[in-house]
């Protein structure tokens, strides 16, 4: 399957270069796409915004109303459910370096895997998955414990056990 065309943005924070980042999302969208058997339009178009915490904060506000950072937010193209192929525009994933930084720090991971992780678990919400209950979250977390087996990332639950 053809990837789609990744559209990058650096805003803030002491990201990666974007050749870099770049190489990344496209690994990590490939392995949960072939994961999770996502469909997208040959054409479609992602966009990943790179920002740090205060204005991840602002964001999570506006659109959850929760005024604090988070480590990834999603943002579907289209109202897809889980099976259904992404519309044109599959959809815009952000991203706050402080908190992915912070994160990897108190796992004891590599930076480079934690955020893959997390473009993968925001790749997944524009598809229609989510972690509201259980059932839920145990599908998504073995999609992308798979889909970080395939790029030879360990199981971020592995410790939730």
């Amino acid at each position: 399957m053809t990837l789609p065309h990744i559209d990058i943005s650096i805003e803030a924070g002491g990201w990666p270069e974007e050749a870099i980042l770049d190489q990344l999302i496209a690994a990590a969208i490939e392995s949960a796409g072939d994961s999770a058997k996502l469909i997208w339009p040959e054409q479609a178009e992602l966009s990943a915004v790179f920002t740090d915490d205060k204005a991840m904060a602002e964001l999570n506000g506006q659109w959850r109303n929760k005024p604090t950072p988070t480590n990834v937010l999603s943002f579907p193209g289209g109202d897809i459910k889980v099976g259904q192929p992404s519309d044109l525009m599959i959809g815009d994933l952000v991203f706050a370096f402080e908190t992915v930084v912070k994160e990897a720090e108190e796992q004891d991971k590599p930076f480079e895997h934690h955020l893959t992780h997390l473009i993968i678990h925001g790749f997944l919400h524009l598809f229609g998955y989510d972690h509201l209950n259980d059932e839920e979250a145990e599908q998504m977390e073995t999609l992308e414990t798979v889909a970080l087996a395939n790029l030879g990332i360990e199981d971020p639950y592995k410790d939730d056990l």
